[in-house]
């Protein structure tokens, strides 16, 4: 990420220990891992928020996608009424006779040729 070897972080650490000295320099770097949590913390609240937008805009623009292409569909196939008939005939629901619903329990077995 940042690019340092590992000799120049060692010279970087000695400076450290010479400048600082022993005893504060245990304190500073617990500060210092402080604050970079902080600011990787704040960069993942950014960040997440960020990215909540753009779903949110993702999901609007598909809505209104949908949305035109549904009109389009009901502009090129109207539904044909009949006299006092509803628009469209609803499917049963399962276990009224569907084809992929099992028999249901009450019902009497019927014999089928093997």
């Amino acid at each position: 990420m940042f690019d340092i070897a590992p000799t120049e972080l060692m010279l970087v650490a000695l400076v450290a220990l010479v400048v600082i000295g022993p005893k504060d320099l245990p304190r500073l770097m617990r500060v210092v891992g402080q604050w970079v949590a902080r600011a990787r913390g704040m960069a993942r609240h950014f960040r997440s928020g960020f990215d909540e937008m753009i779903r949110q805009s993702e999901i609007e623009e598909m809505e209104r996608k949908w949305a035109e292409e549904n009109a389009r569909i009901m502009r090129e196939h109207p539904v044909m009424r009949e006299e006092g008939a509803p628009a469209m005939t609803p499917l049963p629901p399962p276990g009224d006779g569907a084809p992929d619903s099992p028999p249901a329990a009450d019902a009497p077995a019927v014999d089928r040729p093997a």
